[in-house]
């Protein structure tokens, strides 16, 4: 049991670094390595190690993330980066589309992936017309977050909430969207006030290298066949008892089979990584709830009034957790325990509002937020701890009694 406990708390402190301090195993690295620990040291067997990863999250996940893709390689997201930036608006209200961009892309698309294809169009946008690029990457990164929790596609840890609590596409939706949808003006609010002085270069900030990106044509043909079978997916989710699974993978076997795209430029554009790590970390997980460590835990947690299947109670533990160890392995790591009775939906809602919305007050809190910072970096655009922390924590704070009062009172 000793092995076992050590095991998973070096798989989670890479979680919470990014990184296995000493080493250069950064968090897929450590899920893959605790997985093969935990079979080398018989914490589980490779049969029940194979069972425990949840196969599936792992195919709706990988089916809706290719859906995401076919919106990248048809040139949709270079399309809509410049019809944003041909809008004649002030500052301020160039910051509001691009956070109703980010938030409503998400929402219907893994923000990860909506993260990946905007982020350097974002740069080049704001450049050309002498911006500040910072408030708006911060502001489409916040957005990303907040507008995914409001759906059951918009992001990894919405689709293992929703496979743990077999929750439905419209049960999420009615536990979420409000809030995700209201956390948008708030983003841009704290955002129009933290940089109501810094909107414009300066001799000082401005880039000698501007970034090159690459502009793509709209495949109009290509855009509407992945935005219709968008809709069949969403339709499918909603009205038929078919696994949401099969519906994404069939969704993704479509899209792949193409006469002008390459499937392996579709295929590169899925993160590998993310499923690698995810599928590690059930693993490591299961052979650590093998231990009863958990469920003593959560026994003693009660004892204090903590109860994880009360909504509000899952909803502040799952942001402190997601603050330390990123919001993708804390659901899955509070999902097995949860035992809901009727209120499936309010779990959800916690669980994915909680991580959604806590993700924005550091760096290492969120992919997107991971994407966003490293992305900008290569473009010769430095974005701070400090400067993510400093308008995401007030982000994060707001959003967060927000989806506390919703949790409280309307839930």
């Amino acid at each position: 049991m000793t092995l076992t406990v050590i095991v998973f708390l070096l798989v989670y402190i890479a979680m919470g670094f990014g990184k296995l301090p000493g080493f250069k195993v950064d968090r897929t690295g450590a899920a893959v390595i605790g997985a093969l620990a935990m079979m080398a040291i018989d914490s589980i067997t490779p049969p029940h190690a194979w069972n425990a990863i949840d196969y599936r999250t792992i195919g709706m996940l990988f089916g809706l993330m290719v859906v995401s893709a076919s919106f990248v390689v048809s040139g949709f997201y270079s399309w809509t980066a410049n019809r944003v930036a041909m809008l004649k608006v002030s500052p301020p209200i160039l910051l509001a589309v691009l956070i109703l961009v980010g938030g409503f892309l998400s929402a219907l698309l893994t923000n990860d992936v909506v993260v990946v294809a905007m982020t350097p169009l974002l740069v080049s946008i704001s450049l050309s017309r002498g911006l500040n690029p910072i408030p708006f990457l911060l502001g489409f990164c916040f957005a990303a977050n907040n507008g995914a929790a409001g759906s059951l596609i918009g992001s990894p840890q919405n689709m293992i909430a929703a496979q743990g609590l077999d929750i439905s596409f419209v049960g999420l939706l009615q536990a979420s969207a409000i809030p995700a949808l209201l956390s948008l003006p708030l983003t841009w609010l704290v955002l129009v006030w933290l940089y109501r002085n810094r909107w414009y270069l300066t001799k000082e900030n401005t880039l000698a290298t501007p970034p090159k990106t690459t502009q793509e044509t709209l495949n109009v043909w290509e855009t509407a066949k992945a935005g219709v079978i968008t809709f069949a997916v969403i339709i499918n989710f909603i009205v038929t008892d078919i696994p949401k699974e099969l519906i994404a993978l069939t969704a993704a076997g479509f899209l792949l089979l193409n006469r002008s795209i390459a499937s392996s430029d579709m295929l590169k554009l899925v993160d590998g990584n993310l499923l690698l790590l995810i599928m590690g970390l059930f693993v490591v997980n299961a052979a650590f709830a093998a231990t009863g460590l958990p469920q003593q835990l959560l026994t003693d947690l009660r004892s204090y009034g903590v109860d994880l299947n009360n909504p509000l109670a899952l909803f502040l533990v799952t942001g402190v957790l997601s603050t330390i160890v990123g919001n993708n392995p804390s659901v899955m790591l509070l999902v097995p325990f949860l035992t809901p009775e009727g209120n499936a939906d309010s779990l959800g809602a916690a669980l994915v509002l909680g991580s959604g919305f806590s993700s924005n007050l550091l760096v290492f809190g969120s992919l997107a937020g991971i994407i966003v910072v490293e992305q900008s970096a290569a473009y010769g655009v430095k974005i701070s701890f400090g400067e993510f922390s400093k308008s995401g924590g007030v982000v994060a704070l707001l959003c967060m009694l927000l989806a506390a009062a919703w949790i409280l009172f309307a839930l």
